[in-house]
């Protein structure tokens, strides 16, 4: 094969690769524009002085033997998101954090991104969060869809990832090839010459 033909294949490669790079970029733009700004902010959340992540508050003791029965901390809990925030809100939850080393509880809902931290010994109301690290995750993960249509075993967001990760591992295969392959073809060229 001659120089002359090898580099027309070449050519010829970088263009089918060119057009898949653009052509995933312009589909998939809204959802990279997504995972982009959301991956940010939750690279920043433990640093966003408790606006994206709620500060950790500190009951009065770390000792166990201390604290009240989880499920008397759990009924304290409820009482106060329906009392401070609203009636209405579900009392289902997605988890419950035991912080003994700082002497803290959390409960954190399932359906409303509402989070209560409370003394584990004494059970007063450390702190009454909103959960917005849980919301900016569920938008970089695509789970935010699997929430709006109720889905019961996350089938958006599996399929969301997986394009999502497809997109990325085509764009570094086709954006590695964009530059080597071109500096490859100039590098012919001038030893041709």
């Amino acid at each position: 094969m001659t120089n002359t033909n090898q580099r027309q294949k070449q050519a010829k490669l970088l263009r089918i690769f060119r057009k898949i790079h653009r052509t995933t970029g312009a589909i998939l733009f809204v959802f990279f524009f997504f995972v982009s700004i959301s991956g940010l902010l939750l690279g920043w959340k433990k640093n966003s002085g408790g606006l994206i992540l709620p500060d950790t508050y500190e009951g009065t003791s770390a000792d166990l033997k201390d604290w009240l029965p989880l499920d008397s901390l759990h009924k304290i809990a409820c009482k106060i998101l329906h009392d401070s925030v609203s009636k209405d809100l579900s009392l289902g939850l997605e988890r419950i954090d035991v912080r003994n080393d700082k002497g803290m509880v959390k409960f954190v809902f399932t359906d409303h991104y509402w989070g209560v931290q409370i003394d584990g010994a004494t059970g007063n109301l450390l702190h009454i969060e909103r959960r917005r690290s849980d919301i900016v995750e569920n938008f970089h993960d695509g789970s935010i869809l699997d929430y709006l249509f109720d889905t019961k075993h996350e089938q958006i967001k599996l399929v969301y990832t997986s394009v999502m990760g497809l997109a990325l591992m085509t764009f570094t295969i086709t954006g590695f090839w964009l530059w080597f392959g071109t500096k490859r073809m100039r590098k012919k060229k001038h030893s041709s010459e």
